[in-house]
């Protein structure tokens, strides 16, 4: 959209009014599937086994996100969208406030935990497809990095405050730890509650790209074929998506378990952190330090391009977990070492990361650029759901230390088919920014 045209079809509000509040909304409810749900069951005890399967399980709303995002534009508008979900997120998290201090409480969350994914999921079509149909290509390139930093910001207060905030409830106000769970999301469902209110009066409303005559759902399901066999055409693309299945491998068993592990008692061959340790070490500085690896990763890229800095990238998302297996075998103390550890790991992530973004960029370019990244991200979503749904069942089985040892075993076959991905030539100007897809 040329600046003309967005001035044009869109109310004069300033970006400034909706962007930042749309993108720290986006990135919160995928925080609340990713990372608190697996602190919260493991507070409630649930079996990290069980944890795990479930909590990964979630993830499949963003697998499955390209299969229906060509529906959104038919059924309503992006900024109805993007209300609608917002509250529909606010129930979905009454929901879990309630069921968190419920006898029943694993089945009532999972239900609220569920539709959260599916709204937000929903929500990150409406929200992207709104940025690009709201702003000129201008203001599109300035306020790129404004939205990627809300959305990590949302990333600090729900895995790092809210967190370290449940843990205080209960061990500093003597709440039950369900009761304070439930303020938790009681909180958050107010957030989303107030958001969706204020976006219905603060987004612009940007003309409709199509005022003559609508597509039908039979026209878009044909283009819709059209664009899945020509993405399954590209060169190399059997090799391609090997690489986005088996990049993360290693880290997704990593991230399934890292939380059971850390807040598990030394017994149990956990490190025994409480909750406001852990949601300051691994959500407030691991968080920051990832983002400072992912800005390294995207300045290097750019200056060099993605082919000099692959392999690289691959052995610092993987290596890195080497720093949880001396975790597991020690169980140090010191807060230091952990801290070191989780930053350490977390930096190296954020650096591996910057590359994968890349390189779906560059797979995706061509006719079909935009269903074709989301169909990228949809098997990005994948090659995480399926190993860490496994993780906790191999905790039970191994233990921590072992488990920790097939962790770093795991990383062969993302550094494998990490020299074997073909690697289609890039403009080197085309760094890489981690957007408001899931990252977990």
């Amino acid at each position: 959209m040329t600046d003309q045209e967005a001035q044009s079809s869109s109310t004069r509000k300033s970006p400034w009014t909706w962007i930042p509040t749309l993108y720290f909304a986006s990135g919160l409810p995928n925080v609340a599937v990713t990372k608190m749900a697996s602190v919260m069951y493991q507070n409630l005890g649930v079996a990290v086994d069980r944890a795990a399967e479930y909590t990964s399980d979630l993830m499949f709303p963003w697998v499955i996100k390209p299969l229906w995002s060509p529906l959104v534009d038919v059924l309503s508008t992006q900024r109805r969208w993007i209300v609608a979900t917002q509250g529909a997120i606010a129930l979905a998290t009454i929901i879990i406030a309630f069921g968190a201090s419920s006898p029943n409480f694993l089945v009532i969350t999972l239900a609220g935990f569920w539709l959260v994914a599916i709204a937000s999921a929903t929500h990150d079509i409406a929200a992207d497809g709104f940025y690009m149909a709201g702003l000129s290509e201008r203001d599109q390139a300035w306020f790129v990095g404004i939205r990627n930093s809300l959305y990590r910001v949302s990333m600090v207060v729900g895995s790092g405050l809210l967190v370290w905030l449940s843990g205080w409830l209960s061990n500093s106000r003597g709440l039950p730890i369900g009761e304070a769970w439930s303020w938790i999301f009681g909180a958050v469902a107010i957030f989303f509650a107030l958001a969706g209110l204020y976006h219905h009066y603060a987004l612009p409303r940007p003309r409709q790209p199509s005022e003559g005559r609508s597509r039908t759902v039979a026209e878009i399901a044909k283009e819709f074929a059209e664009t899945f066999v020509s993405f399954f055409q590209k060169p190399g693309v059997i090799l391609s998506l090997a690489y986005l299945l088996l990049y993360r491998f290693s880290e997704a068993q990593l991230g399934a378990v890292k939380p059971f592990f850390m807040l598990a008692n030394k017994e149990e061959g956990g490190l025994g952190l409480s909750n406001e340790l852990f949601g300051t070490l691994d959500g407030v500085i691991g968080v920051i330090l990832l983002l400072a690896g992912g800005i390294l990763g995207g300045i290097l890229v750019s200056r060099d391009g993605l082919r000099r800095w692959l392999f690289p990238m691959a052995l610092a998302i993987n290596l890195p977990n080497a720093a949880y297996l001396y975790l597991a075998t020690y169980q140090p103390e010191s807060l230091w070492l952990i801290g070191a550890a989780i930053g350490i790991e977390a930096f190296g992530y954020g650096f591996g990361f910057a590359g994968y973004m890349l390189y779906m960029l560059l797979l995706s370019r061509g006719k079909h650029q935009t269903a074709h990244y989301a169909l990228c991200t949809g098997f990005m979503a994948l090659g995480y759901q399926i190993p860490a749904r496994y993780a906790g069942k191999l905790v039970t089985w191994l233990g921590y230390e072992n488990f920790f040892w097939w962790v770093l075993a795991a990383v062969v076959p993302s550094l494998i088919i990490t020299l074997l991905a073909p690697l289609r030539e890039e403009a080197t100007s085309d760094a890489p920014t981690a957007d408001s897809t899931t990252e977990s």
